[in-house]
């Protein structure tokens, strides 16, 4: 009797699911949506042949097949594909509060992009934030995922790490901690009213999620993707190795002065909880505790600001800033990256073109492909400078690119209110410069990589 119960025994083992025996379990049975729920739109999920198939509906938002149980650091990989050019994606720590949006879900997204952008396995904040990690970068990225064929994703979802790999290819590597924990989701993407687009299908397989052992089996990064940090006041160990530095600690006045001051201002300016705050004066320029600039100056360089607007503000991230210039009223001279609330500010009608709007050159070059986060919102600068070269971005899109000191710079500066200072926008290096415009603007994460 004895031997047969071993016999019984040995065989269930043996036959036991080889996920289970590895640390994998099932999300989906092949049969079933047991454990899964429909969240938001209208678009149908039904199984077919041991797959999940959502399938588009004209005049529904978008769509998700949630799980029940919620999940907080994990390994997660399945199959999809897609059966004509739809938007898709794999919700992770997603969220439905009753609170938010009437219940609409939001938070991380793995994007499934089958359009000529291309942007399959990069991470999106579905409802809030917009893009966290574009697919900007290694071209292998953009062309991992295949059209019309079962395609593996991987993630891992590890403390503040979230990573993406497409058929084996890296692809998302973001650092963010606003959400510890959530559902896993389908999405079927909104049509709005296309009716020629309705009945088109997204297919989910193999669905299956690893929750302990993780650090031993999470991917080592290799630094073949970009890293993006949204972790305030921060720098990674990779940001470290690649040359990034904190230019404010978040904590202190270290490293800035007021820019026609020896010290930083005594008042004007403010720190709290991380963030950088410059004061209401009624919108006069320089009038609360006045510019404020790096003590140290810089050539080419990567810079990121986050920086967030009040209603009506007007302010502005300056570069190659000489405090030697303008010592009378008003702010110092510099090129600037524009900050201003488009839809309110009267500035943002003034000038040419809307050279004087929301992440443009001010007064020289308007900005293109804005996507802005939103008054009262955390948005993201970057300006990229390497010799004549200069760039702006604005959350993770690139809105302005020029060319210091060619004729055509110096054409526009002719015409810009620039003209009277003599080789403008041309120095080596300079200063980095927030403004006071009278405004309340905070900012946090002013973080440089100096480049060679």
């Amino acid at each position: 009797m004895k031997r047969c119960l071993s016999t019984v025994v040995i065989a269930l083992l043996a036959a036991a699911p080889a996920a289970a025996q590895d640390g994998w379990r099932p999300l989906f049975n092949g049969k079933t949506l047991d454990g899964w729920a429909q969240l938001n739109g209208t678009a149908p999920y039904t199984v077919v042949d041991g797959a999940i198939v959502g399938t588009t509906v004209v005049a529904s938002p978008n769509s998700f097949l949630a799980t029940k149980e919620e999940f907080g650091d994990f390994i997660l990989e399945l199959e999809a594909k897609l059966d004509a050019p739809m938007n898709s994606g794999i919700q992770i720590r997603g969220l439905s509060l009753p609170s938010v949006q009437n219940g609409r879900v939001h938070g991380y997204q793995i994007e499934i992009d089958p359009s000529d952008r291309a942007w399959t396995g990069g991470l999106y904040d579905e409802a809030r934030r917009g893009w966290l990690h574009p697919v900007y970068g290694p071209e292998a990225a953009r062309k991992a995922f295949k059209m019309g064929q079962w395609n593996t994703f991987r993630i891992e979802a590890i403390g503040a790490s979230i990573r993406s790999w497409v058929n084996g290819v890296p692809v998302a590597n973001v650092i963010d901690d606003l959400t510890p924990k959530g559902f896993v989701a389908l999405q079927v993407h909104s049509i709005g009213k296309d009716e020629a687009r309705a009945g088109q299908t997204v297919r989910f397989r193999n669905i299956r999620i690893m929750t302990q052992n993780l650090e031993k089996n999470r991917t080592p990064d290799k630094g073949d993707t970009p890293q993006f940090n949204y972790v305030p006041n921060t720098l990674t160990a990779r940001e470290q190795k690649e040359g990034w530095k904190l230019l404010w600690d978040g904590k202190t006045t270290a490293g800035w002065r007021g820019a026609k001051l020896t010290a930083f201002p005594e008042k004007g300016w403010s720190i709290k909880n991380g963030v950088l705050t410059v004061a209401e004066t009624g919108g006069g320029e320089a009038a609360a505790g006045g510019d404020i600039v790096t003590v140290d100056e810089y050539g080419d360089f990567e810079l990121e600001v986050e920086f967030n607007l009040t209603k009506g503000a007007n302010s502005g991230i300056k570069y190659f800033v000489d405090t030697e210039l303008n010592q009378g009223t008003g702010s110092s001279i510099g090129c600037e990256y524009q900050l201003l609330d488009d839809a309110v500010h009267p500035d943002a009608k003034a000038g040419v073109k809307g050279n004087r709007t929301l992440a443009g050159l001010y007064d020289l070059i308007p900005p293109v492909g804005v996507r802005f986060n939103g008054i009262g919102e955390w948005n993201r600068a970057r300006i990229i400078v390497k010799g004549r070269h200069a760039e702006h971005w604005l959350n993770g899109f690139k809105t302005v690119e020029y060319e210091r000191g060619t004729q055509m710079w110096r054409a526009l500066v002719n015409y810009s209110k620039y003209t009277v200072w003599p080789n403008f926008g041309e120095r080596a290096k300079g200063r980095i410069l927030l403004q006071d415009h009278g405004n309340v603007v905070s900012f946090r994460s002013i973080k440089i990589r100096e480049l060679k």
